[in-house]
């Protein structure tokens, strides 16, 4: 093992949340280390390309996953400096107030220790130190807050002909809300409508943390150890409610870093699988008294609703994001025999040679007819993705696997089932995409395979610690210095994308931390 090193604060992930608190934490004066497992990463790495993108996702251990309802870890999660935000697609939703308290309204889930009022002006903040594009009239669903800093996204062809099919069936549409520069936003480039988002944008028109919080947070003198995979965190043996700093690996080696503060900012599965490494022979993981460490792990449930026009959609135009965005209903979750929000992200680009990639949805395309079907798509295809609320449940888990990676650390293991009411909303809202479709005159209709789209839960933030396991600030309940950053504090997952909203969180904790010491 080699000699410890020493820092202030020592941060657990290069990812939104990571970067945001580095970035604050240093500039209050702060000495801040920041572990990342991955490689390091910059704006110049970057390619256009679905191939490239792959490679920003997970490459770490292996996680097992099981149950009906697979998280996908490997797809969600990021790996290497900006983490899962490098590959993000750029939508910036606010939760609704009512997704804060969906057990006291619904009696459903979790409720948060916090409201939506707490939150909103981190939301502010935040939108204006990364930037976002949209139309906060136009979204008359969209909580109080304020004005968004550029206007929105242009329309283009597929947006425009979907746009009609929900006006036809009498349902709204707003340009989505996008961190994606519409114009130059504080020496960032506009948009260029590449198309390929999740490749991480090397122009830097999108909000990813390589131009946002990373260049302020290395002015500001944070230090970065990259492929340092962090195993446990280490409890002081003078302070049972004090931890000294974390354990990581590196270059083969087994290090140790001390620090006044230990902030998990891990993905989220990662985040839960190093406090439950990090129990003792006789102490259990730190927020595990009362076995609440890796429960209420939730994926939003998602499918992209597809049509075939006669008019060209041009569906290469446009972001990976989307172009427009629906809430009808959004605040109505008893639905039916269903439950929970929902939303679509509408018109999504989809370049050419991407086209294979949507052949899930089309079995029924096969040897001679898959070329001309390819070049009917690449001229008149457009798509919706609907994104619907899980229903956080204790059984939904991240636990140990008795198998371990090559340091001889444990794996994580998820297992996560839908509730039936979930699946149930999920199935109507996919019947609905449909008939949207058709209301636009798509002369062909059909929908996707059911995916796990976002991961959240496992280390949850709440007011009881027998029901969480850190309190609002993501302070572990049973430490005085340990705390947790990122969407697996989430109580509950309403069905927006989780990106804005852990940021808002984190902007929050840094400023407790600040004013704390």
């Amino acid at each position: 093992m080699s000699n410890a090193l020493s820092t202030d604060t020592v941060i657990v992930g290069a990812g939104a949340a990571g970067l945001l608190l580095a970035a604050r934490l240093a500039e209050s004066g702060r000495r801040v280390t920041v572990l990342e497992a991955g490689p390091k990463r910059s704006t110049d790495d970057l390619i256009s390309s679905q191939i490239w993108a792959r490679r920003l996702k997970w490459s770490g251990p292996q996680v097992e996953e099981l149950g009906d309802h697979k998280v996908g870890h490997a797809f969600n999660a990021g790996f290497g400096t900006g983490g899962s935000a490098l590959h993000h697609y750029g939508v910036w939703l606010r939760l609704h107030p009512g997704d804060f308290r969906v057990a006291s309204d619904h009696g459903v889930g979790l409720d948060w220790p916090i409201d939506y009022q707490t939150l909103q002006p981190h939301y502010d903040k935040i939108q204006s130190e990364v930037g976002l594009s949209g139309d906060a009239d136009a979204e008359i669903w969209r909580p109080e807050g304020a004005a968004y800093p550029m206007p929105p996204m242009p329309l283009f062809a597929q947006a425009r002909i979907l746009q009609k099919g929900f006006e036809k069936t009498g349902r709204r549409t707003a340009p989505l809300p996008l961190a994606i520069n519409s114009q130059p936003y504080q020496g960032r480039a506009a948009c260029q409508f590449d198309g390929w988002c999740d490749a991480g944008c090397p122009i830097g028109a999108l909000a990813n943390p390589l131009v946002t919080h990373l260049p302020r947070a290395q002015k500001a003198g944070v230090q970065f150890e990259h492929n340092a995979l962090v195993s446990r965190v280490l409890r002081d043996p003078n302070k049972a409610a004090r931890i000294r700093g974390v354990e990581y690996f590196q270059g083969g080696e087994r290090h140790t870093i001390t620090a006044k503060d230990v902030i998990i900012a891990a993905f989220t599965v990662q985040s839960a699988r190093i406090l439950l490494s990090s129990a003792a022979d006789t102490t259990p993981a730190p927020g595990n008294r009362f076995d609440q460490l890796g429960r209420y792990l939730t994926s939003h449930p998602a499918a992209t609703v597809f049509g075939l026009f006669d008019e060209p959609t041009y569906p290469h135009q446009g972001v990976s994001g989307g172009q427009l965005l629906s809430h009808d209903d959004y605040d109505n979750k008893q639905q039916g025999n269903g439950f929970g929000s929902s939303q679509w992200l509408i018109a999504h680009a989809i370049k050419p040679h991407d086209l294979l990639g949507y052949g899930t949805g089309r079995p029924d395309i096969v040897g001679n007819q898959l070329e001309p079907w390819l070049q009917d798509a690449a001229q008149h295809l457009a798509n919706m993705t609907l994104v619907v609320e899980d229903i956080a449940a204790p059984n939904n888990r991240v636990t140990l696997s008795d198998a371990t990676d090559t340091h001889g650390i444990a794996l994580a293991r998820t297992e996560h089932n839908l509730d039936a009411r979930t699946a149930r909303l999920w199935q109507q809202r996919i019947d609905e995409g449909q008939e949207i479709m058709r209301a636009a005159r798509a002369r062909e209709v059909w929908h996707g395979p059911r995916v796990a789209m976002h991961i959240m839960g496992g280390t949850v933030m709440g007011k009881d610690e027998q029901q969480s396991v850190t309190d609002s600030f993501g302070r572990v309940h049973d430490t005085d210095n340990l705390y947790v950053s990122g969407p697996s504090l989430f109580p509950s997952s309403g069905a927006v994308n989780p990106t804005f909203t852990l940021s808002a969180i984190a902007s929050r904790q840094a400023q407790h931390l600040i004013t704390q010491r």
